[in-house]
């Protein structure tokens, strides 16, 4: 395929991109909107990154038609960098690790021709490092191998600024909150830049699970992709928070359960996590009622074995009453 046919297909899959819907939610104390990025291609909000990251790849000529990309996920940048790859034409070795999801997993050895899957802790306790290491060593394997490295191209805080960011202030015209999951930071950069710039006065929160590193905290074991970290990604230091809430991941599971069950959204333990940090943040709160965004990462689909199923949540919520640990993500 010539450069301009790869050209030609990404301007295809840009034009196949939806504008996400946003929908307010019932709530007694909030103006609450839910924005529902698993409306996207591949159902995550990871399609944004994914495609701005390869598109921008192309068109400075670091990604041809003979490029094997290579990155480390266990989730759904993975499954995002899979179906675009496929599309175009072009070999993906996705780098992942135990904590995938099952359904994850399964999908990506079906898209990917070399699937690879660390199981070595690094010196945190989590894999995080030990895939990003295999990523090196592919690299020197596969001349010319790309490495998108969503922990810090710049491509995916331009992604959230110009295409989620600019969605969100052209549907609220007045928000005082915005509440976004942290993993690699491109999210939350993009979309406090694109808020700083046009809406200047919405006090940005991030949220974080209990375990990660990312704000500070002492590493802890973790059991739920999709949040947190177990290194400072260098994206976050792009983002312009106000605002910290660090969300214990027993919580997570009752907030996707909650969000569920109250409002009929099937969405992942990231997006349960950012709705408990929003209904712990406001517990208090009396008076005008504030305008309040989230994002829908992903939806539960990939959770169904896990945060959706009653055993699986009976038996993490006795873990976690006993005080024992689980596997840090």
């Amino acid at each position: 395929m010539s450069h301009e046919a790869l050209l030609g297909r990404l301007a295809m899959v840009g034009r196949a991109m939806p504008r996400t819907p946003l929908v307010q939610l019932r709530h007694d104390r909030l103006n609450l909107f839910a924005k529902l990025e698993y409306v996207n291609l591949n159902g995550s909000s990871k399609d944004r990154s994914a495609y701005w990251i390869l598109r921008r790849a192309v068109e400075r000529g670091d990604v041809t038609e003979q490029t094997t990309i290579v990155e480390s996920s266990s989730g759904n940048f993975a499954i995002s960098l899979a179906s675009f790859c496929r599309w175009l034409g072009l070999s993906f070795v996705p780098v992942i690790d135990p904590n995938v999801n099952a359904a994850t997993e399964a999908y990506l050895r079906r898209l990917c021709d070399r699937v690879e899957k660390v199981t070595e802790h690094d010196t945190t306790g989590g894999y995080l490092s030990t895939r990003l290491r295999r990523v090196e060593e592919l690299r020197a394997e596969l001349p010319g191998a790309y490495w998108p490295n969503q922990y810090a191209n710049l491509d995916a805080v331009d992604a959230h600024d110009q295409l989620t960011g600019a969605e969100l202030c052209r549907d609220l015209p007045r928000l005082d909150y915005l509440f976004v999951g942290v993993s690699t930071g491109g999210t939350i950069a993009g979309l406090s830049t694109r808020l700083k710039r046009f809406r200047p006065d919405t006090w940005v929160v991030a949220v974080d699970a209990e375990g990660s590193v990312i704000f500070g905290s002492p590493p802890a074991k973790r059991r739920l992709p999709g949040l947190g970290s177990s290194i400072v990604p260098p994206l976050v230091g792009r983002a312009h928070i106000d605002d910290v809430v660090i969300v214990p991941e027993l919580d997570a599971v009752q907030g996707c359960h909650e969000l569920f069950e109250r409002h009929g959204l099937y969405a992942g333990g990231s997006t349960g996590s950012v709705y408990s940090a929003i209904e712990r943040y406001f517990a208090d709160h009396s008076g005008a009622r504030p305008t309040v965004a989230f994002l829908c990462a992903d939806r539960g689909t990939g959770y169904a074995d896990t945060v959706y199923d009653p055993d699986w949540v009976a038996r993490f919520a006795a873990r976690h009453d006993r005080g024992q640990t689980v596997a840090l993500v």
